[in-house]
Protein backbone atom coordinates (compact mmCIF):
# COMPACT_ATOMS: atom_id res chain seq x y z
CA UNK A 1 0.00 0.00 0.00
CA UNK A 2 1.42 3.36 -0.95
CA UNK A 3 0.20 6.90 -0.45
CA UNK A 4 1.56 10.37 -1.05
CA UNK A 5 1.07 12.93 1.65
CA UNK A 6 1.98 16.75 1.90
CA UNK A 7 -5.42 8.08 16.25
CA UNK A 8 -4.58 7.60 19.39
CA UNK A 9 -1.16 6.05 20.07
CA UNK A 10 -0.78 3.03 22.30
CA UNK A 11 2.43 2.26 24.11
CA UNK A 12 4.07 -1.12 24.34
CA UNK A 13 1.55 -3.48 25.82
CA UNK A 14 -1.33 -1.09 25.08
CA UNK A 15 -4.52 -2.40 23.50
CA UNK A 16 -7.03 -0.92 21.11
CA UNK A 17 -10.59 -2.03 20.42
CA UNK A 18 -11.18 -3.32 23.93
CA UNK A 19 -14.96 -3.53 23.74
CA UNK A 20 -16.58 -6.43 25.59
CA UNK A 21 -16.86 -9.42 23.27
CA UNK A 22 -14.85 -7.69 20.53
CA UNK A 23 -11.37 -8.57 19.37
CA UNK A 24 -8.36 -6.61 20.51
CA UNK A 25 -5.13 -5.29 19.07
CA UNK A 26 -2.14 -5.45 21.38
CA UNK A 27 1.19 -3.82 20.53
CA UNK A 28 3.90 -6.11 21.88
CA UNK A 29 6.80 -3.96 20.62
CA UNK A 30 7.57 -0.94 18.46
CA UNK A 31 10.92 -0.33 16.81
CA UNK A 32 12.91 1.43 14.12
CA UNK A 33 13.58 -1.37 11.68
CA UNK A 34 15.59 0.74 9.21
CA UNK A 35 16.44 4.44 9.05
CA UNK A 36 18.38 6.20 6.33
CA UNK A 37 19.00 9.95 6.05
CA UNK A 38 21.09 11.26 3.19
CA UNK A 39 22.13 14.90 3.05
CA UNK A 40 24.29 14.96 -0.13
CA UNK A 41 24.36 18.72 -0.74
CA UNK A 42 24.10 19.99 2.82
CA UNK A 43 26.73 22.71 2.45
CA UNK A 44 25.05 24.20 -0.63
CA UNK A 45 21.39 23.80 0.40
CA UNK A 46 21.87 24.98 3.98
CA UNK A 47 24.12 27.92 3.09
CA UNK A 48 21.79 29.29 0.41
CA UNK A 49 18.42 28.73 2.04
CA UNK A 50 15.98 30.42 -0.26
CA UNK A 51 12.71 29.15 1.14
CA UNK A 52 11.69 25.65 2.13
CA UNK A 53 12.74 22.67 0.05
CA UNK A 54 10.10 20.94 -2.08
CA UNK A 55 9.31 17.66 -0.33
CA UNK A 56 7.54 14.57 -1.63
CA UNK A 57 6.44 11.95 0.90
CA UNK A 58 5.35 8.37 0.19
CA UNK A 59 3.89 5.96 2.73
CA UNK A 60 3.67 2.18 2.50
CA UNK A 61 2.33 -0.51 4.86
CA UNK A 62 3.46 -4.15 4.81
CA UNK A 63 2.60 -7.04 7.10
CA UNK A 64 4.21 -10.35 7.91
CA UNK A 65 2.62 -13.23 9.79
CA UNK A 66 4.68 -14.44 12.74
CA UNK A 67 2.21 -17.04 14.04
CA UNK A 68 -1.56 -17.55 14.24
CA UNK A 69 -2.21 -14.36 16.24
CA UNK A 70 1.06 -12.40 15.97
CA UNK A 71 2.05 -10.14 13.09
CA UNK A 72 4.73 -7.67 12.18
CA UNK A 73 3.41 -4.46 10.63
CA UNK A 74 5.96 -2.16 8.98
CA UNK A 75 5.11 1.43 8.15
CA UNK A 76 7.59 2.86 5.61
CA UNK A 77 7.85 6.61 5.11
CA UNK A 78 10.05 7.96 2.32
CA UNK A 79 10.76 11.65 1.93
CA UNK A 80 12.58 13.32 -0.94
CA UNK A 81 13.46 17.03 -0.72
CA UNK A 82 14.88 19.31 -3.39
CA UNK A 83 16.09 22.88 -3.07
CA UNK A 84 15.79 24.13 -6.62
CA UNK A 85 17.73 21.63 -8.73
CA UNK A 86 19.80 20.33 -5.81
CA UNK A 87 18.91 17.25 -3.79
CA UNK A 88 18.46 18.59 -0.26
CA UNK A 89 17.83 15.32 1.60
CA UNK A 90 16.38 11.85 1.26
CA UNK A 91 14.92 10.04 4.25
CA UNK A 92 13.55 6.54 4.50
CA UNK A 93 12.16 5.06 7.68
CA UNK A 94 10.78 1.57 8.20
CA UNK A 95 9.02 1.60 11.57
CA UNK A 96 7.79 -1.75 12.82
CA UNK A 97 5.34 -3.03 15.32
CA UNK A 98 4.94 -6.53 16.70
CA UNK A 99 1.19 -6.99 17.01
CA UNK A 100 -1.03 -9.58 18.66
CA UNK A 101 -4.65 -9.88 17.49
CA UNK A 102 -6.99 -11.56 19.97
CA UNK A 103 -10.53 -12.81 19.25
CA UNK A 104 -10.70 -10.84 16.00
CA UNK A 105 -12.87 -12.33 13.23
CA UNK A 106 -10.74 -13.40 10.25
CA UNK A 107 -12.57 -11.01 7.91
CA UNK A 108 -11.47 -8.08 10.08
CA UNK A 109 -7.78 -9.05 10.24
CA UNK A 110 -6.67 -7.23 7.08
CA UNK A 111 -8.41 -3.99 8.09
CA UNK A 112 -6.88 -4.19 11.56
CA UNK A 113 -3.37 -4.74 10.17
CA UNK A 114 -3.55 -2.18 7.34
CA UNK A 115 -5.69 0.52 8.98
CA UNK A 116 -5.84 0.36 12.77
CA UNK A 117 -2.25 -0.67 13.49
CA UNK A 118 -0.71 1.94 11.13
CA UNK A 119 -2.86 4.58 12.88
CA UNK A 120 -1.28 3.53 16.17
CA UNK A 121 2.29 3.43 14.80
CA UNK A 122 2.13 6.61 12.72
CA UNK A 123 2.67 9.24 15.47
CA UNK A 124 5.85 7.48 16.60
CA UNK A 125 7.19 7.09 13.04
CA UNK A 126 6.33 10.74 12.34
CA UNK A 127 8.39 11.81 15.36
CA UNK A 128 11.43 9.80 14.15
CA UNK A 129 11.22 11.44 10.70
CA UNK A 130 10.87 14.92 12.23
CA UNK A 131 13.87 14.40 14.52
CA UNK A 132 16.09 12.99 11.75
CA UNK A 133 15.40 15.90 9.39
CA UNK A 134 15.93 18.40 12.22
CA UNK A 135 19.25 16.74 13.03
CA UNK A 136 20.13 17.06 9.33
CA UNK A 137 19.92 20.85 9.62
CA UNK A 138 16.45 21.34 8.15
CA UNK A 139 13.17 22.25 9.79
CA UNK A 140 11.48 19.09 11.11
CA UNK A 141 9.57 17.25 8.38
CA UNK A 142 6.11 16.92 9.92
CA UNK A 143 4.38 14.28 7.82
CA UNK A 144 0.70 15.11 7.56
CA UNK A 145 -1.77 12.55 8.94
CA UNK A 146 -2.48 9.68 6.56
CA UNK A 147 -5.95 8.38 5.66
CA UNK A 148 -5.16 4.69 6.13
CA UNK A 149 -8.75 3.71 5.27
CA UNK A 150 -8.47 5.29 1.80
CA UNK A 151 -5.01 3.79 1.39
CA UNK A 152 -6.36 0.33 2.29
CA UNK A 153 -9.31 0.69 -0.09
CA UNK A 154 -7.00 1.62 -2.98
CA UNK A 155 -4.79 -1.38 -2.18
CA UNK A 156 -7.78 -3.75 -2.12
CA UNK A 157 -9.12 -2.34 -5.41
CA UNK A 158 -5.72 -2.64 -7.08
CA UNK A 159 -5.43 -6.25 -5.90
CA UNK A 160 -8.90 -7.07 -7.19
CA UNK A 161 -8.06 -5.59 -10.58
CA UNK A 162 -4.82 -7.59 -10.78
CA UNK A 163 -6.65 -10.78 -9.77
CA UNK A 164 -9.48 -10.15 -12.25
CA UNK A 165 -6.94 -9.63 -15.03
CA UNK A 166 -5.19 -12.89 -14.14
CA UNK A 167 -8.41 -14.85 -13.51
CA UNK A 168 -7.71 -15.42 -9.78
CA UNK A 169 -10.37 -15.35 -7.06
CA UNK A 170 -10.59 -11.86 -5.43
CA UNK A 171 -9.34 -11.59 -1.85
CA UNK A 172 -8.23 -8.86 0.53
CA UNK A 173 -4.59 -8.34 1.47
CA UNK A 174 -3.51 -10.23 4.55
CA UNK A 175 0.26 -10.23 4.18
Amino acid sequence: MTDESSAAPAGAGGAAGAQPGAGSIQILAQYVKDLSFENPNAAQTLATRSGSPQVTVNVDVRTHTIDETTYEVVLTIKGDAKAGELQAFVIELSYGGLIKLTDLPKEQTAAALYVEVPRLLFPFARAVVAEATRNGGYPPLLVQPIDFVALFRRQVEAMRQRQAASGEQPDTPTQ
